[in-house]
Formats: C-alpha cells, structure tokens, sequence
C-alpha cells in the first residue's frame, strides 16, 4: 500500500486542495489530492527541478 503525504502547504477548509508525495517500489510519486487516480512518477532530480522552479514564482 502506498503511504501518501500531503504537503504542509495545502490549503482550504477540507485539505483537498494539495499535493501529495509517495516513495513506492524505488519510484516518487505525485498527485493532487482532488484526483487521486492521477499520478506523475518523477526522479529525485525531476522533482528537485520542479521546487526550484516553484519557488522562482
């Protein structure tokens, strides 16, 4: 089963307005908490480079 978390950052009243990180099979995976059937596998790197770019904004 995988494990997700939610990031501190989510925001709203229900906690459904987020995205959540899981570590499963070697693999990081992303989703956001309002489609949970929708997932984005990344690497270490990849996810490294979305932050950062995230964080130009």
């Amino acid at each position: 089963m995988i494990q997700w978390q939610k990031s501190t950052y989510s925001g709203g009243a229900d906690g459904n307005e987020c995205i959540e990180l899981a570590h499963a099979e070697g693999a990081l995976l992303l989703r956001e908490s309002d489609d949970l059937d929708r997932m984005l596998q990344v690497t270490q790197a990849g996810l490294a480079g979305l932050l950062d770019q995230l964080r130009l904004r």
